[in-house]
């Protein structure tokens, strides 16, 4: 993991994510990942993200 972390609670940074849209053809599976993490209730931006969000 490098540079500017998007996800605190699963450890993406933002490098993560754009390497992931330039292999894949445009699409992100980190964001779908995230995404259906998050509606499984399995984050926890508020206490894992410096800002608390």
């Amino acid at each position: 993991m490098e540079g500017k972390l998007i996800c605190y609670c699963f450890g993406h940074s933002e490098e993560d994510i754009i390497r992931d849209v330039t292999e894949s053809g445009g699409t992100s599976s980190i964001l779908e990942e995230i995404s259906n993490k998050k509606k499984k209730g399995a984050c926890n931006c508020k206490l894992n993200h410096p800002e608390g969000r």
